[in-house]
């Protein structure tokens, strides 16, 4: 029986040109996770939309947040979701200290 391996999804505006944004930001997610994520995938939207679910789950809204999330923060919150154990190096220290 297959494994599991969550899916994120990037929603990203289209009319704001945020497309590269987020390709940059799922190559992180796939570099870091390579061993626990199926899919990263980008969904063209609009309406300055830009929203970031783990399996259908909100993890992170430009319009609730207020902006985009910078890489540590974005990587610590899909590790909370899939591997909570997983240590991120840099990425945990840098909010540590």
């Amino acid at each position: 029986m297959p494994v599991h391996r969550p899916r994120v999804e990037i929603t990203y505006c289209t009319g704001c040109r945020w497309l590269l944004r987020s390709a940059w930001m799922a190559q992180e997610l796939l570099s870091t996770f390579r061993n626990e994520l199926g899919e990263v995938a980008l969904v063209p939207g609009s309406g300055g939309i830009f929203e970031i679910r783990v399996d259908d789950r909100l993890i992170w809204s430009r319009q609730s947040q207020g902006g985009f999330p910078d890489p540590s923060r974005l990587k610590q919150l899909v590790r909370d979701c899939i591997a909570p154990d997983k240590d991120l190096g840099h990425a945990d220290r840098r909010a540590k200290g």
